[in-house]
């Protein structure tokens, strides 16, 4: 008996003179994941169809789960649209299933099958009760509620609805570059932005010898678990030590963790139009630390014109860390390597941060010059999904 993966778009349904685009993005994202597998791939402006060989399955299925754009997936049964052959299929298919209460759902797309949609209902509804032992119909809440698609020359018979990720496809739109730490909140951003579409380049901050080897270890196993959801990242890891230095040297010390980001926004804007990135995307949320009450990231966010996306602005730690168990980062996020903003964290930090006061400590030290030279000395690895990746080069 043939099987397909039947694929249902969701909200990419509700566009309209553009659909095609995003359905064709999906398409192409979907094969690029699938380029290992015999695997044939259909799509129409209603659907999508994965045909595929039955020892493949759970592993495509595993893929598939983390492809933007796809709403809710079935494993559909094949059959000729032949009302024996039908319920024979359909008789095989159910009687292997566990159930009490049952809907027929029928659908008849090829108007040349004899028996109208509602008369068929009826039809295969009583031949599973006359084979099944104690099962029931019920039309408002059934445990098994069976789909029935009658098309010319085929018919898909299919009960079980499996949620994909929803979202877009990556690749609908531009794409922007996030600012990623080892910390639980930027990665979960990072993975709701790829959600909307957004192609994504990544910037890591580090200050050896201040920071670990370890903790851009951390980074890149973030980007990894990142990469599973489209079909690569570029990290770009900036030296951020004679900034940091700079800065603890000559600032007052309950303003440097907001000058410092004020310095990590000015590099990201200039990776930013170096890139083609056209936002900026990090992993704020309001309140939770100094530098995120909205007096702060008015201060901090004044330094570039570049648009700044923060996902994760509204949501609380416990539905960000939910977030991150989900996409598997948090046992990444948790290990014990600090990053450049958690390894100096001043006594007290401001938490109503002035721009003139930031103004007076940066003409403390010349950070145009510190800025270029980070920007020129960028290292930049490109991150892959294929399971062989080395960065021993970089490590």
């Amino acid at each position: 008996m043939d099987k397909v993966i039947l694929i249902k778009y969701g909200e990419l349904s509700t566009k309209k003179g553009n659909r095609n685009f995003f359905i064709n993005t999906l398409y192409k994202n979907i094969s690029r994941k699938l380029v290992n597998y015999e695997v044939n791939i259909h799509k129409d402006r209603a659907r999508m169809y994965i045909e595929f060989l039955d020892k493949d399955l759970d592993s495509i299925i595993s893929i598939i789960d983390k492809v933007f754009g796809i709403h809710t997936y079935n494993i559909a049964n094949i059959v000729e649209s032949d009302d024996s052959k039908i319920q024979e299929c359909l008789l095989e298919v159910i009687s292997k299933e566990k159930f009490n209460t049952f809907k027929i759902d029928v659908k008849r797309s090829d108007k040349s099958f004899p028996i109208h949609s509602q008369d068929y209902n009826r039809v295969l509804a009583s031949l599973l009760l006359k084979n099944i032992n104690n099962i029931s119909v019920d039309v408002h809440n059934p445990d098994l509620l069976i789909k029935v698609e009658i098309r010319e020359g085929e018919t898909f018979i299919y009960y079980k609805s499996y949620q994909g990720s929803g979202g877009y496809p990556v690749g609908t739109q531009p794409k922007g570059l996030l600012m990623l730490s080892g910390g639980i909140d930027s990665p979960v951003s990072g993975y709701l932005a790829l959600k909307r579409g957004v192609v994504l380049d990544c910037v890591y901050f580090e200050a050896i010898p201040h920071t670990s080897i370890e903790a851009r270890n951390k980074v890149i196993s973030l980007c990894k678990k990142l990469v599973l959801y489209c079909d690569k990242i570029n990290l770009h890891i900036v030296n951020f030590t004679p900034i940091q230095e700079e800065i603890y040297k000559n600032c007052r010390e309950d303003y440097v963790i907001t000058i410092m980001r004020r310095m990590m926004y000015r590099i990201s804007e200039r990776l930013s139009h170096k890139y083609n990135c056209h936002v900026i995307v990090n992993g704020e949320s309001i309140g939770q630390v100094a530098s995120q009450t909205l007096t702060s990231m008015e201060v901090i966010n004044s330094v570039t014109n570049m648009p700044v996306i923060r996902p994760l602005a509204c949501f609380d730690k416990l539905e960000i860390m939910d977030i991150a168990r989900k996409i598997d980062t948090y046992d990444i996020s948790i290990i014990p390597y600090e990053d450049c903003c958690t390894v100096f964290v001043p006594r007290h930090p401001v938490i109503n941060p002035r721009i003139d006061r930031c103004i007076c400590e940066e003409e403390k030290f010349d950070y145009n010059t510190l800025i270029e030279k980070a920007v020129e000395d960028v290292n930049t690895i490109v991150i892959d999904d294929s399971e062989d990746s080395e960065f021993s080069d970089i490590l």
